[in-house]
């Protein structure tokens, strides 16, 4: 009986997998659309696939065209939840301190002035 290799799912020391930086990413987008030199030689320099290549341009068009789609200027950022909350309970004590400080006034103005508003 044939024995069978059991060991095609586990990866051998020759095939690691190549994690690539985005600057190289880019690069070698660059250099293939550059067309001096042929794609297949610079994928076999790289060692990637062409599939590798498709997927490559595909994330540099999504990323070209979220960049073009944002608006300039000043991004909204996002607030916690938690600082929210405290915001908003801040923003409430001083509510509650302006008015408390509006009878106040109130009252000064009229034991003053007999109880007109005029000075």
């Amino acid at each position: 009986m044939c024995s069978k290799n059991n060991d095609k799912n586990e990866p051998s020391d020759k095939t690691k997998r190549r994690f690539l930086s985005p600057e190289k990413k880019f690069q070698i987008f660059l250099e293939t659309q550059r067309g001096d030199k042929p794609v297949g030689e610079i994928l076999r320099r790289e060692g990637l696939y062409s599939s590798d290549l498709v997927r490559i341009r595909e994330q540099v068009k999504k990323g070209a065209t979220a960049q073009l789609a944002s608006k300039p200027g000043r991004k909204k950022e996002a607030v916690p939840a938690a600082a929210y909350e405290a915001l908003k309970r801040e923003l409430e004590e001083k509510e509650r301190a302006l008015a408390d400080l509006s009878v106040e006034l109130t009252l000064l103005r009229k034991k003053t002035n007999g109880g007109s508003w005029e000075r």
